[in-house]
């Protein structure tokens, strides 16, 4: 079993960043894919971005291409998210999840983390 712990959450206005990490603990952590996930108030959680066991490869939702960045550090048991050009809409509670399988779907991933919550203000 794997361990997971998200960190970086805050209060941001709009256009301004953040950077999401999410700290893994247990099992050898490059058996593992990690994605992020987020989930609003009154609304289903969706996928954001999925990066492969080696971090050579990564999905993004199209609402967040080319403003998100995934990656991992497999030394040091962590994957972030780095967040760029924030909008309103990215408000949610940001969760870390990852599976020994690669699937991008919320119902495909088996260990999730608490979540941190990421307020962007216009």
């Amino acid at each position: 079993q794997v361990q997971l712990a998200e960190s970086g959450g805050g209060l941001v206005q709009v256009g301004g960043s953040l950077r999401l990490s999410c700290a893994a603990s247990g099992r050898t952590f490059s058996d593992y894919v990690v994605g992020w996930f987020r989930q609003a108030p009154g609304k289903e959680r969706e996928r954001v971005a999925v990066i492969n066991w080696s971090g050579g490869g990564t999905f993004y939702a199209n609402s967040v291409k080319g403003r998100f960045t995934i990656s991992r550090d497999n030394a040091k048991n962590t994957v972030y998210l780095q967040m760029n050009s924030l909008k309103p809409d990215d408000t949610a509670v940001y969760y870390c999840a990852a599976d020994l399988n690669l699937g991008l779907g919320v119902e495909e991933f088996d260990y999730w983390g608490q979540g941190t919550q990421v307020t962007v203000s216009s």
